[in-house]
């Protein structure tokens, strides 16, 4: 039976650490998940059977070796199609001051830098299988907001990727997130400090490791729910297709191989007497050469004639294969540029990965909820008396998959289908638009450049 939280505070502090280090979620090492996302950890590389050929004077011949990060490739791409267009959040306050603490929302993302701190965890979480991203507040008066406050907000992204230990602890009946620990190393005066951050609800504990001995310290906190979020997957993005990118380095590199033994020039005679050969002086010390042949011989190069054509054609299925199977689509510039296609047809190229991101959004989508309600949490503190607007605004986050649609076509089509009648107020209109901070102020002040031109005569 699983220890309580209490129980595992009332240990001493090396056996909590232990016991608060015990991962509670299946997910890859990411000492296994490196030999993968790393090219230069491939099997290419460390295959011990595969090595150069060395003798006393050092390398006698040395093995090709063509790596290719076509897993670090799929992380990229699935990054640029899920974060490439900027998470949209629209907020649905009723009054000025829900649009107030929107407005500080809003802020507190954009000083914290959202839209790269969005594209750090999705890489962590698409190669490292976790990700978590921890609020908090530092004394330092400012008026960053919207309105003067003591604190400032700041985030940190944790990772396995970066050598950070996360470990959560999930409620057994409702699946909430209860406890979560980060295990981190800090250089002091030259010296390694091992750190464990526990987070719950109402409490901060923290375990120090200093001259070989943890230490305890705990603090409550006042912001009324762990000021983090987290959010896992049971696989890298790449998946199980790593096989497929072994192969084509194998293929490329003994061909190499090949390549190196067999281009070689190769001049063959062809006769029925033995002639000598390699008597030849230099440029330097004659000016030409007369060579003398018997009758019906033949002297040529001699070429290897390879198989290039089955070459290409199983290294190119392997890579068609690797992105087909995860649904991403291969844009590379060579490839977009021979490939023969209309416009519409490169819309539609992107469909599959439209729907892959679709897929991945669910755990995102959570997460940024999360977040808003964690942001919520601090401006109850910094925004006093405030906190019926704090509970009542709306947020909705959006992600937006990469396309290269053209909004006005999708537009006039709607409004082909509508008779030219109206499909959306002003206000939702500059709403959707998003480049607004206060679509409510822009409307009114639209309103009044309107009527002051009205008013304006006219010559």
């Amino acid at each position: 039976m699983a220890k309580t939280l209490e129980e595992i505070l009332a240990m001493n502090p090396a056996e909590a650490v232990d016991e608060l280090c015990k991962k509670t979620v299946e997910i890859p090492s990411w000492e296994d998940l490196e030999k993968e996302y790393n090219p230069k950890k491939h099997p290419v590389m460390t295959e011990p059977s595969y090595t150069d050929t060395v003798d006393d004077d050092g390398i006698v011949e040395k093995v090709t070796r063509v790596i290719e990060g076509l897993q670090r490739l799929a992380v990229e791409r699935m990054i640029g199609l899920a974060f490439g267009t900027p998470v949209k959040r629209i907020y649905k306050p009723k009054d000025d001051k829900e649009r107030q603490v929107a407005s500080a929302i809003e802020s507190i993302l954009q000083q914290n830098r959202i839209n790269t701190v969005n594209i750090d965890r999705s890489r962590m979480l698409f190669a490292g299988c976790e990700a978590a991203t921890m609020w908090f507040a530092v004394e330092q008066p400012n008026s960053l907001y919207g309105f003067e406050s003591r604190l400032k907000l700041r985030c940190r992204n944790y990772s396995q990727m970066k050598g950070d230990g996360i470990y959560p602890l999930f409620d057994a009946e409702t699946d909430d997130l209860t406890v979560l620990s980060f295990n981190y190393k800090r250089k002091e005066d030259d010296t390694d400090v091992e750190y464990l951050d526990v987070y719950t609800a109402d409490k901060h504990i923290r375990y120090k490791k200093a001259d070989g001995n943890w230490e305890m310290e705990e603090q409550p906190h006042s912001v009324g729910k762990i000021p983090a979020v987290y959010c896992f997957r049971s696989a890298p993005v790449w998946e199980d297709l790593s096989n497929l990118v072994y192969e084509r380095e194998w293929a490329f590199s003994r061909n190499g191989n090949y390549l190196r033994k067999n281009s070689k020039p190769i001049v063959a005679l062809f006769a029925d007497e033995e002639i000598p050969f390699n008597a030849e002086k230099g440029e330097n010390k004659e000016f030409k050469t007369v060579l003398q042949y018997p009758k019906g011989s033949d002297l040529k190069y001699v070429t290897w004639e390879q198989a290039v054509e089955n070459l290409k054609f199983f290294t190119g299925e392997l890579k068609q294969s690797f992105f087909t199977q995860l649904q991403l689509p291969d844009i590379s510039y060579d490839n977009m540029k021979t490939t023969p296609m209309s416009g519409e047809s490169r819309k539609m190229l992107l469909t599959d990965a439209m729907l892959k991101v679709t897929q991945e959004s669910g755990r995102f989508l959570e997460m940024f909820d999360r977040e808003i309600n964690v942001i919520k949490a601090f401006l109850k503190v910094m925004m006093p008396g405030m906190d019926g607007a704090i509970e009542g605004l709306r947020v909705e986050n959006q992600i937006i998959p990469f396309s290269i649609t053209d909004d006005k076509d999708t537009i006039g089509n709607i409004m082909t289908a509508t008779a030219g009648k109206p499909i959306m107020s002003q206000l939702e209109g500059i709403q959707n638009l998003g480049w607004s901070d206060n679509p409510e102020e822009t409307l009114r002040q639209i309103k009044e450049e309107n009527n002051l031109d009205a008013f304006e005569p006219t010559e």
